[in-house]
């Protein structure tokens, strides 16, 4: 239907003038474009679950249960201090936020070679 209003529009503008006809083949390619790249993209399954997201006072994270036993989580201030390095031991992980400043911090779900699995961020409002 897109296809054949935009066909209808370049017959019908053809004959008046040159710029109607180079906004009607704009108006194909940036719709035609949209259409295509609007669909839904891959998406894989998070690993890490956290919360509350903002923290107060501590943080909960949690891994499902076929996570490698060999993964670390590590968590940064914003301006890329190392704060806690935990090597996952069970599924729920508490960390306590007294050495926390009110902001943002990152944190990297690390298999045992240092790659980064998943990676997230949350805030502290203490």
């Amino acid at each position: 239907m897109r296809r054949a209003l935009h066909a209808y529009f370049i017959q019908k503008t053809v004959k008046k003038t040159p710029l109607l006809l180079l906004i009607g083949v704009l108006l194909l390619a940036c719709t035609s474009f949209y259409a295509a790249s609007s669909e839904e993209p891959f998406l894989s399954p998070k690993l890490v679950k956290y919360y509350p997201n903002p923290a107060i006072s501590y943080i909960n994270f949690e891994f499902p249960g076929e996570i490698d036993k060999n993964y670390s989580l590590v968590i940064f201030s914003f301006v890329g201090k190392k704060m806690t390095e935990t090597a996952i031991e069970n599924n729920k992980i508490v960390v306590p936020l007294a050495g926390y400043y009110r902001g943002l911090y990152v944190f990297q779900l690390k298999d045992k070679a240092g790659r980064i699995i998943e990676t997230g961020r949350f805030q502290v409002i203490q």
